[in-house]
């Protein structure tokens, strides 16, 4: 089924920041028969999984939320790890946890399109998951190692011309956003590049901070502390206006019309979650974004806020599935 692609409910289409609508309120004053509906929950902590290794995008947002979720919700956030397979591994894991709400699963861009990608996956992407929210999102960067000769998006494509098959850039993953975005972009400029791997966002930072690594597209709040502190060299940015941490960095759209690159997280129960926990966990979500203190780190990291609805939520998982379709089978993208 294709949905048409929804506007940010937030912060809304290309704006920045933290802005909080009257949407917000709404929701908050929808919080109270939500409470009477779900008392006695949680019952105990709340197990948070992260589907990627300690240090990336993802575990990040959840490091920056988890303490206020806990406060509001009265017991413990327990944050874990569990890398592995483009964050199909935890995926799985949760999905055949019990539906009662005290396991929730951190989704990135990659939950969109893994059912696409393997062929033994375990689980769907769209029925094996109750969807809470879309929490934030944030443009992906093109940067590059600071011992690679390109300083521009223009520099880059003439160099992959000369050195074709030469070129590598990372991604977290077959079929992650960086990888995907990084196919886009050798289809529109006829470059070839190599792909390189890794389990995580952290890894393949430090490969690019070294040099054994060429260029990748990287959500702008893993960028941005390695940009300031001159570790790598932005080329261009993957959003529609240029960044107002990074001014000076063009968009990938003021060489490449339409060529817009960007990252997102969410949070995702199992299956046969009952609704009134559902809507209890969105309402407290809510309430964590809205909280000045949540909002102002994650803003400031680079990070716009999202806060959407389940139903938004899935239908902007569709569209995104949609969006990749024809990148993935052009591409044959495949993962045993």
């Amino acid at each position: 089924m294709t949905y048409e692609r929804q506007a940010d409910p937030v912060c809304g289409p290309g704006s920045r920041g933290g802005r909080v609508p009257r949407v917000f309120s709404a929701m908050v004053l929808a919080v109270a028969p939500i409470l009477a509906a779900t008392q006695g929950y949680p019952a105990k902590p709340i197990k948070l999984v992260v589907p990627w290794p300690a240090g990336g995008t993802v575990d990040g947002v959840a490091r920056v939320m988890s303490p206020k979720l806990a406060e509001n919700l009265g017991q413990p956030v327990i944050v874990e790890n569990k890398p592995g397979a483009g964050g199909s591994l935890g995926a799985a894991g949760v999905v055949k946890s019990p539906p009662d709400g005290q396991t929730l699963l951190m989704v990135f861009d990659t939950h969109a399109v893994n059912d696409q990608l393997y062929h033994n996956l375990g689980y769907e992407s769209f029925q094996s998951f109750e969807h809470i929210s879309r929490l934030v999102s944030s443009p992906q960067i093109l940067v590059a190692a600071t011992n690679f000769p390109p300083a521009t998006l223009a520099e880059l494509i003439a160099y992959a011309k000369k050195n074709s098959g030469r070129v590598t850039y990372g991604s977290v993953g077959t079929g992650s956003s960086n990888h995907l975005n990084a196919l886009l972009l050798a289809s529109r400029t006829g470059i070839d590049m190599v792909h390189v791997p890794y389990k995580g966002g952290a890894p393949m930072m430090q490969d690019l901070i070294g040099g054994q690594l060429n260029i990748m597209f990287v959500s702008a709040p893993q960028a941005i502390p390695q940009l300031k502190a001159g570790r790598i060299k932005a080329l261009a940015a993957g959003s529609r206006l240029r960044i107002p941490q990074l001014p000076d960095t063009p968009t990938v759209e003021e060489t490449l019309p339409d060529f817009e690159a960007a990252s997102w997280v969410g949070v995702v129960a199992p299956a046969g979650t009952p609704k009134p926990i559902v809507a209890r966990l969105h309402s407290e979500f809510i309430r964590v974004l809205e909280d000045a203190d949540v909002r102002g780190k994650l803003v400031a990291q680079g990070f716009d806020i999202v806060g959407s609805t389940p139903d938004e939520f899935l239908q902007f998982v569709s569209a995104e599935a949609n969006k990749w379709a024809k990148v993935i089978r052009d591409y044959d993208i495949k993962v045993e």
